[in-house]
Parts: C-alpha cells; sequence; structure tokens
C-alpha cells in the first residue's frame, strides 16, 4: 500500500505541476493581449491626434471698393417754407384752407372782418372831399387878392395910392397864395391815408405768397389777430414736398472732409431700410455750440417723389466724401494688430522696445512669414493705405494679395490663466 500510495502522490505532483504550468501560459497570453491592445490604442491615438491650435488668426487682402463716408443727423424741412402772417389787427371772419391743402399762389387763406378798414376808407375820402372844397375856397381868396393887389399897383404907378396901401395889397396876395399851396398840400397828405386805409382793406385778405401745401395752420373763424412788430405766423406753407433737405449737424472733426455736391444718403425711422437719395448744397461757417460740443450745419437736399418724407422727422444722413474702386484692401484688424510681449520667468511681459512712428498715410501689418501649426512666425511690414471705410482700408502698394497677415492670436490656456497682454 505504501508503494502504491507513493505513485499516486507522485502522479498527483505531477498533474498539479503540469496544470500550474497551463494556468501561467493563460496568463501570459491574456497579457500580451491587453499590451497589445493599449499599443494599438496608443499608435490610433498618435495617429488621430489633432494638430497644434494654431497661434495667429489671419486675413488675406482682398479687390473691391472702399469708400470714406461721414454721417450726421438732422431733421427734415422743405427746401422753402413760408411763414404767413397778418399785416393787420381784426377778427377773423373766415379761413378757407386747412393742414395739408394744396394751394396756388394767390389764393386767398383767410380773411379778416373789413368793417373797421372800410369805415376808415368812407371817413378818409370825406376829409379828401372837404380839403378839395377848402383849396378851391383857397384859390379863389388867391384870386381875389392878386387882382386887389393889381388894382393898388396901378394907383400907385398914378400916384393915387401911397406906398403902405400897395405893400398891404402886396402881403395879401402873398398870404393867400400860400394858404392855397398849403390847402394843396393837405389834399396830398390825405390822399396818402387814403391810399393806406385802402391798402388795410386789401390786406384784410391774407394770400398764398407761393404754390405748395399748408403744413401748419394757427387760426380758426372768430379768433383774433393782433399785428405787430413780429407778427405771429398764422400758415405755415410748404412750396414742393418732392424735394427735402436735412439740416445735419456735423461733427467739427469731419467737417473738413465735406464739400458741396457730395453724394449723400438719407434715412428714417419711418421707413426702415429705405433710403432717399441726395446730395450736399451747402456747408455752412457758423457753428453750433451745444455744451461745449461743436458741429457745423451740412444742407443735404434729397429726393422725395412720392413724399414720405415730412418735415420735422428725424434723418441720419451718410456722405460719401472719398471713394476707391477696384482696389486691393485689408481688414483695419490687421492694421490695428500688436503681437502680445514675450512672457518672463516670473510670467511677466518683458518690456520690449518702443515701435518707430508711422509716416502719414502708412500702416504696419504683421505678415506671417510660417504658418507651420505650434511654429508660427509673423514679422512687421510697412505698407502705404488710402481711403478707410472703418472696416476695410486701400492698400496702395506693399502687400500682395496672396500674402496671410496677422489679425488677431488666439488665447492659449497659459494666456487665459495669466491674463492675455496686448
Amino acid at each position: 500500500m505504501t508503494q502504491r500510495a507513493e505513485i499516486h502522490e507522485d502522479v498527483r505532483k505531477a498533474l498539479a505541476a503540469e496544470e500550474g504550468g497551463r494556468r501561467w501560459l493563460r496568463r501570459a497570453a491574456l497579457l500580451g493581449v491587453v499590451a497589445a491592445l493599449v499599443g494599438g490604442g496608443l499608435v490610433v491615438r498618435a495617429k488621430n491626434r489633432p494638430p497644434p491650435v494654431a497661434k495667429y488668426v489671419t486675413a488675406t487682402p482682398t479687390t473691391g471698393d472702399v469708400a470714406e463716408k461721414v454721417q450726421a443727423t438732422g431733421a427734415v424741412q422743405p427746401v422753402l417754407q413760408v411763414n404767413v402772417g397778418s399785416q393787420v389787427n381784426g377778427r377773423v371772419a373766415k379761413v378757407n384752407v386747412d393742414f395739408n391743402s394744396v394751394v396756388k399762389k394767390g389764393d386767398v387763406l383767410a380773411e379778416i372782418d373789413p368793417v373797421q378798414y372800410g369805415a376808415q376808407v368812407s371817413q378818409v375820402n370825406a376829409q379828401l372831399a372837404a380839403q378839395r372844397a377848402s383849396v378851391e375856397s383857397a384859390k379863389a381868396n388867391a384870386a381875389a387878392a392878386r387882382v386887389a393887389f393889381e388894382r393898388v399897383q396901378r394907383l400907385y404907378q398914378q400916384n393915387l395910392a401911397s406906398k403902405g396901401e400897395l405893400d398891404t395889397a402886396q402881403g395879401q396876395y402873398e398870404v393867400a397864395k400860400a394858404q392855397a399851396s398849403a390847402a394843396e398840400a393837405q389834399v396830398g397828405a390825405i390822399q396818402a391815408q387814403l391810399a393806406q386805409s385802402q391798402t388795410n382793406v386789401g390786406w384784410t385778405k391774407i394770400y398764398s405768397p407761393v404754390d405748395g401745401v399748408v403744413v401748419s395752420r394757427a387760426i380758426d373763424p372768430g379768433a383774433t389777430v393782433v399785428a405787430s412788430f413780429q407778427a405771429a405766423t398764422l400758415f405755415v406753407i410748404a412750396q414742393d414736398l418732392r424735394r427735402m433737405r436735412v439740416m445735419a449737424d456735423v461733427d467739427e472733426a469731419d467737417v473738413g472732409k465735406l464739400k458741396e455736391g457730395m453724394e449723400a444718403e438719407a434715412v428714417v425711422d419711418a421707413f426702415p431700410g429705405e433710403s432717399f437719395k441726395g446730395s450736399v448744397m451747402q456747408v455752412r461757417y457758423s457753428p453750433n455750440n451745444v455744451q461745449g460740443v461743436v458741429t457745423y450745419s451740412a444742407v443735404v437736399e434729397v429726393a422725395n417723389p412720392d413724399e414720405k418724407l415730412r418735415p420735422g422727422m428725424t434723418a441720419t444722413v451718410t456722405i460719401k466724401t472719398r471713394e476707391s474702386k477696384n482696389v486691393v484692401r485689408i481688414a483695419n484688424a490687421a492694421l490695428r494688430y500688436k503681437p502680445s510681449p514675450p512672457t518672463g520667468p516670473n510670467g511677466k511681459p518683458v518690456p520690449q522696445p518702443p515701435e518707430a512712428p508711422l509716416a502719414k498715410g502708412t500702416g504696419r501689418v504683421f505678415v506671417v512669414t510660417n504658418d507651420k501649426p505650434g511654429d508660427e512666425k509673423a514679422e512687421p511690414r510697412t505698407v502705404e493705405v488710402g481711403v478707410t471705410d472703418g472696416i476695410n482700408t486701400e492698400v496702395v502698394s506693399g502687400l500682395p494679395l496672396e500674402t496671410k497677415v496677422v489679425t488677431d492670436e488666439v488665447d492659449s490656456e497659459d494666456k487665459k490663466k495669466k491674463g492675455k497682454v496686448f
């Protein structure tokens, strides 16, 4: 039994050793599979890894039109607006027009009660008739005095009258002639009064001085009109609403760019998306000073064929001062860009030497010399510039179309943590 037990034990150990070897083989195979999977994943990740984030935001020059413009706001007004008042006082008897009425030159807008002024005409006519009678009487007295003087003169020549009688007769004659002349002069004065009274009667009718549209009416029948040194405005008549003007307040920094005849367009809030074409008719020298802000009035006439624009509307006027067509242009952001200074070991920016000042009519851009991601480089270049519209600027020379220029920098994680410095 002992020998058999020993043989059995040896067989069991042999089987156990064989089972342990198989287990280690399975473990080794599993580790190999895991290692292969990890290695494959690393290879795939390396192949699909995104490229480094670009350092710069770039742009290239384009070809197109660039127009320099000046903007201003102002009120819409008729080209010709007439304020109509009254020359005489009185009660308004009749009003023949209303707001928006179309009138012709010479149309009667309103009438003031003429009774008072008619009575004045009758009174002055009576005075004139009485004065004319006085003239005839004075002339008759002058004729009688002349006859008496001539008779005394003949008697004096015959030594039948004294020198004193002659002088008295002559004096009476001269007085009679003067009285006749004064009476005639008084007739002229009364005739002038009559003409004034008749004119006042004519002024009781208020006429339209121009063809146009009644924009404003300030009286009603029965109201009393009081004419003074500054006559009250009873009607406002716009001559032609198919052409309007905008009194635009131009900032003093922009007024030097304006000239008469420049193209302009106006927009109003009442008609969004619609513009009204026009031109600059006048740039006035008189300044407008409001709380220290100095502006100058530019008269811009605009076409209003459909009569959409109305007096008093607030309009925004855009005036085209300069324009270059089909030119090379670059975004203004490229001209404004300045590279961030490098940072030192302490994370603070290192001071850089000041840039050289630019000559008039030039600008500085940064041209990309190496666009490889992660290793981008750019160098400054001075270019000659022209017209700008606030978004793009004309490049006269110094920048080919295919050139990449820097417009901004991309924020890296370090910059986001430390803060970007310009």
